[in-house]
């Protein structure tokens, strides 16, 4: 059993540790020179029209919400069905009484209006949930790992063109996050294409291919890279699996869900990198 004095002092380590690595943010270069030394300038960066995120009064509890992955899956459904909806309308991914928390709780964040027969979205239309799941990846590093993140980054680059989700700065390293919000079955070859051209355009430390399920990765998402890197490589590098449906390629590139929790398994890879 941990006793007050314990307890105290497991805390001034974590802010120590805290200080720590905000200090070593301050003492290396960020994001935008990291990027100009390998010949990249953002174009654009973080745009807001489909961003579905509460005032800065609510951002701290609303980030909280969004480790849960019920909580997710539930505004997918809320901008499904974005125009008009009842409780009953959005319980695909939860119970009844669950839908009718969340639709408490976003009423409270003024997220959505209510209506003498139902619900709708406070600002509409909202495309997807693609740009609030990249504004909340990269919440994620600046909160839990303390590093500058940026989202939606957008280059002029000829040949390799498309969104890169999340760019972070790790201890002076630039890591790329992919960021899907779609499940394995609407994901394609090209898309994996894609994010390996960027990769390797990009070339930083770290690569992540996350994807917001929590189904298997292996039966599709693994075979489609394996495949991929065939083509690339007359000697391909192996999808190695790391545990469950967390893989890694020659210890640079990352392929995760969101099994157990986003935090987590982004922590054991930045584990495994760094480790190595």
């Amino acid at each position: 059993m941990v006793d007050d004095k314990t307890s105290e002092e497991l805390e001034f380590l974590r802010k120590e540790v805290k200080r720590l690595r905000e200090s070593l943010h301050l003492l290396t270069p960020g994001i935008d020179v990291i990027l100009r030394r390998r010949g990249f300038r953002i174009f654009r960066k973080e745009p807001s029209e489909d961003l579905l995120i509460p005032g800065v009064n609510f951002i701290d509890g609303y980030y909280a919400m969004l480790h849960k992955y019920s909580f997710r899956l539930f505004l997918r459904d809320i901008i499904r069905h974005q125009g008009f909806f009842t409780a009953e309308d959005v319980t695909k991914y939860t119970s009844l009484a669950v839908s009718n928390k969340y639709l408490d709780y976003l009423l409270d964040i003024g997220l959505i209006e209510m209506h003498s027969d139902g619900f709708s979205l406070a600002r509409r239309p909202v495309k997807s949930f693609g740009e609030t799941l990249e504004w909340y990846v990269a919440e994620i590093f600046r909160r839990e790992f303390c590093t500058e993140a940026v989202w939606g980054v957008k280059f002029k680059r000829p040949g390799v063109g498309g969104d890169y989700d999340v760019i972070a700065k790790i201890n002076g390293s630039l890591l790329y996050t992919e960021v899907k919000s779609s499940p394995p079955k609407q994901i394609f070859d090209t898309e994996v294409s894609a994010f390996l051209d960027r990769t390797h355009d990009l070339s930083p430390e770290i690569s992540v291919f996350f994807m917001d399920t929590e189904l298997r990765m292996k039966d599709k998402i693994v075979t489609m890279f394996e495949a991929e890197l065939r083509k690339r490589h007359e000697h391909p590098p192996q999808v190695v699996r790391m545990e469950k449906e967390l893989f890694e390629i020659s210890g640079r590139i990352f392929i995760i869900n969101a099994k157990d929790s986003i935090v987590s398994n982004l922590e054991k890879v930045l584990n495994r990198h760094f480790r190595r």
